[in-house]
């Protein structure tokens, strides 16, 4: 196989990648507002963790919007149910964080039990979305052949240090 051919297989699995380091991003935020919300001091960073995060996960979906969704549905129209059902998930991910952050940005005042149940809830909807998305476009994503992304890396395939360098990569 050539270093074209194993790059463009690997979009799939850079996919789950990306998966797993918002899913250890969103842990490590869980875990300092329950430190918080447990008597301990506020971490001086929360609130540009969660900003942080929540801007990760913006920018992974609008990629997969705005880049991997028209592609994979120009190669596989049967993907076509499935790719609306993901977008849906995006906007009800999109709603939650927006009550976190407000709930973040406001945490000594607000019930640790609403802050614990929006991340609950966030967290759930990620976790369910990420696992159906993984078993449903993964392999058609491993597939696709997008001259561009051998270039620098689509938006949706970003984390957060790789976000920072000027090529995306």
């Amino acid at each position: 196989m050539t270093a074209s051919g194993q790059r463009l297989t690997a979009f799939g699995n850079q996919l789950i990648e990306v998966h797993l380091w918002l899913r250890e991003e969103l842990t490590a935020l869980r875990e300092n507002v329950d430190a918080h919300l447990d008597g301990g001091p506020r971490p001086r960073d929360l609130r540009a963790h969660c900003l942080s995060f929540c801007s990760a996960l913006n920018r992974h979906h609008t990629g997969e919007d705005d880049g991997a969704f028209p592609a994979l549905a120009a190669r596989h129209p049967g993907l076509e149910p499935v790719l609306e059902e993901l977008r849906r998930d995006h906007l009800l991910v999109e709603d939650s964080l927006r009550r976190l952050q407000a709930l973040i940005d406001g945490l000594d005042e607000e019930d640790p039990g609403e802050v614990r149940r929006e991340i609950d809830t966030l967290a759930a909807l990620i976790e369910t979305h990420f696992v159906y998305e993984e078993k449903r476009i993964v392999s058609a994503l491993n597939e696709l052949d997008v001259p561009g992304w051998n270039r620098t890396r689509p938006g949706f395939l970003l984390t957060g240090d790789a976000a920072q360098t000027p090529d995306g990569r």
